[in-house]
């Protein structure tokens, strides 16, 4: 794990109050049929865990992994708050590096965060008709914050690009983020279904 990495993330959850809020989860959540059985999802990058405890709170088995012992530590204290804690699984793991096991899980989803060779690792680990939701920013003129690396940043339908192989898309949007985060960005999400 790049030390420099999980000390910048940790500082930046230390420091800024309105990362460590309980925001609403990403949309297409909802979405989702609930899991009465603990269907096992994984949630890739998860900082402090507002989607893992949605997807607990529909009955989600939730592996929840990221880089920062800071986020996990938060999403660790809103899981008991929200008493779901049981169906969350925490891991402090190095994203650079990690893989998950082939074939494990029925639900994969990377929120605000983008690392192309983790999806391309991390898509073996999806179950034949489990589910993929990717939903990030990406490059546009108007992007406030522009001092981002564009190697952060998604090219226009690059999603559709990743997912064109043995994946349905069930869902394809770009669109402005939600007015809640800190500069106005635009986003690309993809909902795609395992297919073969």
């Amino acid at each position: 794990m790049a030390q420099k990495d999980q000390e910048k993330w940790d500082r930046k959850y230390l420091e800024s109050p309105k990362l460590r809020e309980m925001r609403p989860p990403v949309r297409w959540i909802e979405s989702l049929p609930p899991r009465r059985r603990g269907g096992p999802a994984l949630d890739l990058a998860c900082g402090t865990g507002r989607h893992a405890i949605a997807l607990a709170r529909r009955g989600w088995e939730v592996e929840a992994v990221d880089l920062s012992p800071v986020a996990l530590q938060i999403l660790t204290e809103f899981a008991e708050a929200a008493e779901v804690r049981e169906q969350i699984h925490t891991e402090l793991i190095d994203l650079d590096h990690f893989t998950p096991p082939p074939d494990r899980y029925e639900l994969i989803l990377m929120i605000n965060y983008l690392d192309r060779e983790l999806i391309r690792r991390s898509l073996p680990a999806l179950k034949n008709g489990g589910i993929y939701i990717v939903e990030t920013y990406m490059q546009h003129p108007e992007n406030e914050k522009k001092e981002s690396n564009p190697d952060y940043l998604l090219r226009l339908e690059e999603l559709k690009d990743i997912f064109n192989n043995g994946f349905e898309v069930l869902h394809y949007e770009e669109f402005w983020n939600e007015k809640h985060e800190m500069y106005r960005m635009r986003k690309q999400a993809i909902v795609a279904l395992k297919s073969v």
